[in-house]
């Protein structure tokens, strides 16, 4: 008999565990009416026109039309609730509940000059004022692989952080400060080392006073392309700033310090209907494994969690985090309805396709990955923590956005979530892939670092799926192993969150 998945016991809709044909009987004898795809919803009560429908526990939207018991409910089948308002949000009273005790409270990372949090990896970045030089710096990089690299063992990589910001741009609208937040942000990611190397061309508008305090704009940081006197160079000015940084990085080693150094990110993509019963309430297990343990933990996407807002504002711990939290949340909604769009706009066909209906429902299945943690702090795009624990930060739901993003924000680590499968990956920071079905990690073998399509089927539970996931991030964290992503050299454009109007 093929198993049912009914997440709460107020819902009235399913998920079959895979393909179920018409014609089935599954559990209480419930007949299958038409064919129904593994992950799609199947009524377990006759409904009718207007009804609400049922899973989480909450009402994923109303019926625009009957469904007879043991059919199939698609999306255009159901009429969106209007979203929470953000005027009566309220923080939680507490008693917060117990977070699960972490096995382990320390890790192997690279200390920072100033403290602060710690480096998972020992990387030279480069960062650009403008994509104009990208061309070049690209070249130049290849070269500093080739020639510089491996002569500083103890450094494990040399990236650029090429970016579409820089020029073409209202360099001083009422939102640029968003981009130039998360550029200055990223040059100080722990994973850097606290070096500082920045390329311009001469003539943008982003230019480097904007990136780097004035002790740090100087010859030995920055380069000018337009100063230098031909291609040659401008590569050997590059590849000689870069043997000075190479020097100092490859001084850094790994020492044993506390979780309270560890900033990571929780991100999903790629969702489907499992996503919120597998891979997204174990991420938010080992979460809160973390955060116990005194680490911090990210979590985004505004669109993924406007929807449950509300219970998110009952998890701050304080009215101040509650009203960031709704500041960010009406920033969004006004910016999305700016462009003519709301947050309907969110899911994908290939969303779809895994069986989420609607943004109601990706946004239940979304919130898992955040564990059952109070929320020390909400913080607006690229902005930096003040405070440890588990951490809203607003990003918009874009893989390539919000990895950006959360990686100005500080981690130096990703857990990423996926039900249908994405190559995606960060070049600066480490990205451990969990999938929310077996079948993915069937299919994507040497793709997927943590199965949790075990919890589906019965053979793990969410906990010890958690368990398998929170030392797998220690031990990345640590060096001692590598997620597919970095051994392959996986990674996608730096693209940072810009609002702001273009020239």
């Amino acid at each position: 008999m093929i198993k049912l998945i009914q997440v709460d016991k107020r819902d009235n809709v399913a998920i079959p565990a895979e393909n179920l044909p018409k014609g089935s009987v599954t559990w209480e004898n419930l007949t299958i009416l038409e064919d129904i795809p593994q992950g799609h919803k199947i009524a377990l009560t006759d409904l009718a026109k207007g009804d609400k429908v049922i899973r989480y526990g909450v009402t994923l939207g109303f019926l625009n039309t009957d469904v007879s018991k043991g059919s199939l409910i698609t999306e255009h089948m159901l009429t969106l609730p209007e979203p929470p308002a953000l005027d009566s949000l309220a923080a939680g009273t507490g008693p917060y509940p117990d977070l699960p005790e972490a096995p382990l409270k320390d890790f192997e990372g690279y200390d920072v000059p100033g403290g602060g949090y710690a480096g998972t990896r020992n990387i030279l970045g480069i960062m650009t004022t403008v994509q104009c030089v990208s061309g070049v710096l690209d070249t130049a990089v290849k070269k500093m692989k080739e020639e510089l690299l491996p002569k500083y063992p103890h450094v494990d990589d040399i990236v650029a952080l090429n970016h579409a910001y820089g020029c073409g741009v209202a360099i001083n609208a009422r939102e640029s400060h968003i981009p130039i937040t998360a550029l200055r942000s990223i040059i100080r990611n722990p994973n850097f080392g606290g070096e500082i190397m920045v390329v311009g061309l001469g003539c943008e508008k982003l230019t480097p006073d904007m990136l780097l305090e004035p002790e740090e704009n100087n010859p030995e940081n920055v380069i000018i392309l337009q100063d230098h006197k031909g291609f040659r160079a401008m590569t050997d000015a590059l590849l000689k700033m870069a043997e000075s940084k190479l020097e100092r990085l490859n001084r850094r080693r790994r020492s044993i310090l506390p979780l309270n150094r560890l900033c990571i990110g929780m991100q999903c993509g790629g969702s489907d209907a499992f996503s919120g019963i597998t891979a997204n309430p174990a991420a938010g297990y080992a979460s809160d494994l973390l955060v116990q343990a005194g680490a911090t933990v990210l979590f985004s996407e505004v669109t993924e969690v406007r929807d449950g807002v509300h219970m998110l504002a009952a998890r701050c711990t304080d009215d101040d985090t509650v009203k960031k939290l709704a500041k960010e949340m009406a920033w969004y909604d006004e910016y999305l309805k700016d462009g003519g769009a709301d947050r309907s706009a969110n899911p994908t066909p290939g969303n779809k396709k895994g069986g989420l209906a609607n943004i109601m429902e990706k946004a239940m299945g979304s919130i898992a990955k955040s564990g059952t943690a109070s929320i020390a702090e909400v913080l607006s795009p690229g902005e930096r923590p003040s405070r440890k624990g588990l951490i809203f930060a607003a990003t918009p739901a874009s893989d390539l956005v919000c990895g950006a993003m959360q990686f100005a924000s500080g981690i130096t680590l990703q857990v990423f979530m996926t039900g249908r499968g994405t190559p995606y990956g960060l070049a600066a920071a480490p990205v451990i892939k969990v999938s929310s079905r077996t079948d993915l990690q069937d299919m994507w073998y040497d793709l997927i670092d943590v199965d949790a399509g075990l919890i589906a089927s019965g053979k793990e539970t969410i906990e010890e799926t958690g368990l398998r996931l929170f030392h797998k991030i220690i031990d990345v964290a640590s060096g001692r192993d590598k997620p597919w992503t970095e051994k392959y050299g996986l990674h996608n454009f730096l693209c940072v969150f810009n609002p702001a109007p273009i020239t």
